[in-house]
């Protein structure tokens, strides 16, 4: 949270350093061990990326890995393949290439602010490059777009924009991957070069190696009583798991629900959508409910700022934040030296409000890809693990605590599995061929490859 107006973000420039990454790769197991709940990371069809770095290195190809982004430990698996499964597939099939095995990367301009000016110096000097979600950051774009075409790695980055803490269900992706990768198309026409463009889908995903529901269970008393729920404290002898614990996750989400819904229309006096009679099962009305009160929430942030309110929750979500940075980094606060003390008083004043009424999209963030059916879908010990986390998130940001680390409920597994490679050039001749003919070539390959994402699950 940041309570006074400040000067424009900077630009942090990609600074790359061999001996920083060469650090990182010695590091990264002990960190992910000692660091994580992760205790192994295993990948399917490692031979694709090999074959493709050994490819980019020859000068044949540039690439991005668009890469799911269910939690914030998805850069760590990442890293890991690309520092020791790459190398290993390629010493497997007998291909030699130049060390290291590493990829560029975009990162949302805003984590510094809340991780900490260390992680903008790491992510730097790692090779990365800044995007300010929400608006036309032209020299973000600029350095992400020079990158893709002439920086010494492929690119990668998370078209969901953020992550979503569901493992098998992917937010609608953002179209600037496609853009960007257009844009690479274009600028080799344009020097001669014959590199082929492509978007190669990694998907990411998460399995307990022992069901944790002991700790669910724990986790799930710990936010009835946050909540005014009453809890059951004598001893049971049966065992935690998903039948006994399914009806307590649904009367605390329906609970929550209410006491959220009371909030809104009582000291925002909002109405909210009636859920229909003749809907009687409880999933169905709880996604209902949901939904309409995350459409009242971000109605609160998107009237303060004149926001109108267009579009997916996803793009309602970027835009109020957006509008919320600019109310808080000021271009007229270059030179806040100059300005009086009543001028930056009044500034500060707008940025707490600001902060204020973000503070409702956060909440709004947290449930984008939410639904009633998730677990009932497929009802596995993940699925029912990730909601309660989501649910545990929400009542963190109600309670305005300071850490979002979330609670480890157990040791996991990570499998990265790595998809067909996505030809851009091969649809570049519809995108140069008229403004229309570009923005349907943009969106029929945001469209494949979130298709092509959602096989990988």
């Amino acid at each position: 949270m940041i309570y006074q107006a400040q000067p424009p973000l900077e630009f942090i420039p990609p600074a790359f350093n061999p001996l920083l990454l060469r650090f990182v790769h010695l590091f990264l197991p002990t960190w992910i061990r000692t660091q994580t709940p992760i205790t192994q990371i295993e990948a399917e069809n490692v031979e694709v990326l090999a074959n493709l770095y050994h490819q980019f290195q020859e000068g044949k190809i540039r690439f991005l890995l668009a890469f799911r982004h269910p939690k914030t430990e998805d850069p760590f698996a990442l890293v890991y393949l690309l520092s020791q499964l790459v190398p290993k597939a390629a010493r497997q099939q007998g291909i030699a290439f130049k060390h290291p095995i590493h990829a560029h990367f975009i990162y949302d301009r805003g984590i510094p602010l809340w991780a900490g000016d260390y992680v903008g110096w790491l992510a730097s000097n790692l090779g990365g490059t800044p995007i300010q979600r929400g608006k036309a950051d032209w020299t973000g774009l600029r350095s992400a777009r020079d990158l893709f075409a002439n920086g010494k790695f492929p690119m990668s980055a998370a078209p969901e924009g953020a992550t979503n803490g569901l493992s098998e269900i992917i937010s609608p992706l953002e179209p600037g991957i496609a853009q960007m990768g257009f844009w690479c198309a274009e600028d080799l026409q344009k020097a001669g070069r014959t590199e082929q463009v492509l978007i190669v889908p990694v998907g990411i995903k998460y399995s307990y190696v022992d069901a944790p529901w002991n700790a669910i269970a724990q986790l799930l008393d710990d936010l009835a009583i946050a909540s005014g729920l009453p809890v059951d404290t004598t001893p049971h002898s049966q065992i935690p798991d998903l039948e006994s614990m399914y009806p307590r996750l649904l009367t605390l989400a329906e609970h929550l629900l209410s006491l959220m819904e009371q909030f809104y229309t009582r000291f925002y006096h909002l109405k909210l959508s009636a859920v229909p009679e003749e809907v009687t099962d409880r999933n169905q009305a709880l996604a209902l409910r949901l939904q309409a009160l995350l459409s009242a929430a971000l109605e609160i942030a998107e009237q303060y700022f004149n926001v109108q309110p267009k579009g997916q929750v996803s793009d309602r979500c970027r835009r109020v934040e957006q509008a919320g940075w600019n109310y808080i980094f000021r271009e007229e606060y270059k030179d806040i030296k100059g300005l009086s003390a009543v001028e930056r008083a009044l500034g500060d004043r707008v940025a707490e409000e600001a902060n204020a009424r973000m503070w409702h999209m956060r909440l709004v963030e947290s449930f984008v890809a939410v639904s009633g059916n998730y677990i009932r879908e497929k009802p596995t010990v993940e699925r029912f693990a990730e909601t309660v986390l989501i649910l545990w998130k929400m009542i963190a940001q109600i309670k305005g605590d300071k850490s979002f680390q979330r609670p480890t409920l157990g040791k996991q597994r990570v499998k990265l599995t790595i998809g067909e490679p996505i030809s851009v050039s091969e649809c570049y001749p519809v995108y140069k061929g008229s403004r229309l003919g570009a923005r349907q070539a943009v969106a029929d390959l945001t469209n494949d490859l979130q298709q092509a994402m959602e096989s990988l699950l």
